[in-house]
């Protein structure tokens, strides 16, 4: 059953936050975190989605103070000022923004789709995924390929990787034509780098993984001329890169000081990695020129400026999905509901006609016939049919119009053991405490700042 759940969620993103306090938030996986939610108490469902730019955390509880109280443990390591808390309608309309790609650093990037879509494996594999953040998450992906499909949100630069290369070539004179690029990190993200940088004219790319099969999969993707190497060779091979970007997984930093201060040779050194790839005091070096995500805003508010029009594109696409998921949740809810009054009906049916046979069987002095039996149960069942028929209609028109009071009202009627610690019962409150403007029931409890 869907049940009566609300939806509370929190972040920290690339809009509100500093890499270091997107690093404090991140967690050892997004399996793990989702396992951790499910502990606390009341939590019903839950999913994380956690990259290099965001780590946000959705949950379903009874009620909003229960899933904050959750969330709060979940960011307690970070300042207060870089969590973005949010409420049930503004929880579900911002995901399916993400997924979109509108929360993006780079606006419209291709990336943050699959890694929707395997935050979802993940909350899955770990039992976090109910009805009601199966309906949210599978929405905001179908989102997310109607974005892509049916506007330009996604052409030019797509990813952080072509991001990073636009940022290097900006500062090296002429551009990166004939240049020598040092990619660190075989993943996705180093992938889409290396892609970058081979499209912008780099006469060399060298990627440095921990596996070198998988540094060898990216190099043979390119056209220019490629090699790939182990992290340990990083201290030879470092110096012959005009451009180095780096992208791993790594919790510490994989570039040192040291090794970019080989000679005076000028270089333009892309950190992508959550936590930092690059050593912070490289910074220091005078050939060298360091750039975190922090500093690919000039880059990116380009991108966002060229894809306005395709922006308010994907917003109506977004209001259209918004309407329709919300519908969902009520016509579910109010199924369930009605349901219930059936069952309820059944129960009581089943037990009059066993009655009225019983008396009737005494009456004659023998058994009924199968053709007397079904005579009776069919009229039993058109009595339900017909006596159901106009509160079930109700309840429909009260659940797509936020009337949980009546639905309230009714399952009262039919059901005495309904009561007010019932999921309806708790829809209601919920209603009657939301704000009656649109604009007002948007309610944060810290940065206001979004990703």
């Amino acid at each position: 059953m869907m049940g009566a759940g609300v939806v509370t969620s929190a972040r920290v993103t690339h809009d509100g936050a500093c890499v270091d306090d997107i690093a404090d938030a991140s967690p050892e996986s997004q399996s793990a975190a989702v396992a951790t939610l499910l502990t606390r108490p009341e939590i019903e469902e839950a999913f994380v989605l956690s990259t290099c730019n965001r780590v946000e955390a959705y949950v379903v509880a009874p009620d909003a103070a229960v899933g904050q109280a959750a969330l709060e443990d979940v960011f307690e390591a970070v300042d207060d000022d870089a969590v973005y808390w949010a409420d049930h309608d503004e929880s579900l309309r911002h995901l399916l923004r993400v997924a979109a790609g509108l929360e993006s650093v780079v606006v419209g990037e291709d990336q943050i789709i699959g890694q929707v879509r395997r935050a979802y494996e993940d909350a899955r594999r770990s039992g976090g995924i109910g009805p009601m953040l199966e309906t949210a998450v599978t929405k905001a992906i179908h989102v997310g390929e109607r974005a892509r499909t049916e506007t330009a949100i996604n052409e030019g630069i797509v990813s952080l990787g072509s991001a990073a290369t636009a940022l290097a070539a900006d500062d090296i004179d002429g551009g990166l034509e004939g240049t020598t690029a040092l990619v660190v990190g075989a993943g996705e993200m180093g992938r889409l780098a290396a892609r970058s940088l081979d499209d912008a004219g780099a006469n060399e790319v060298i990627v440095a993984n921990r596996t070198v099969s998988h540094a060898d999969h990216v190099v043979s993707e390119l056209a220019a001329d490629g090699d790939a190497v182990g992290l340990e060779a990083i201290d030879t091979i470092v110096s012959r890169a005009e451009v180095v970007v780096a992208a791993t997984g790594s919790i510490d930093p994989v570039l040192e000081a040291g090794h970019l201060d080989a000679d005076d040779r000028e270089q333009v050194v892309v950190d992508l990695g959550q936590p930092r790839d690059v050593c912070p005091t490289a910074a220091s070096l005078p050939s060298v020129t360091v750039y975190d995500l922090d500093d690919l805003e000039s880059v990116t508010e380009r991108t966002r400026e060229q894809r306005a029009d395709a922006a308010a594109d994907v917003e109506a696409i977004i209001d259209e999905e918004f309407v329709l998921l919300l519908d969902q949740y009520k016509r579910t809810r109010a199924d369930e509901v009605i349901a219930a009054m059936y069952e309820s009906a059944e129960r009581v049916k089943q037990r009059e006609v066993e009655t009225a046979i019983s008396r009737l069987e005494a009456n004659q002095g023998g058994e009924l016939t199968d053709g007397q039996r079904e005579i009776v149960e069919s009229m039993a069942d058109a009595l339900v049919s017909q006596l159901l028929a106009p509160p079930t209609k109700s309840l429909r028109e009260a659940a797509a119009e936020d009337d949980w009071g009546t639905i309230n009202t009714a399952l009262q009627l039919f059901d005495p053991e309904f009561g007010p610690e019932s999921p309806v019962s708790a829809l209601e409150s919920e209603s009657k405490s939301k704000p009656e403007s649109e604009s007002e029931s948007v309610s944060s409890f810290g940065a206001v700042d979004d990703d």
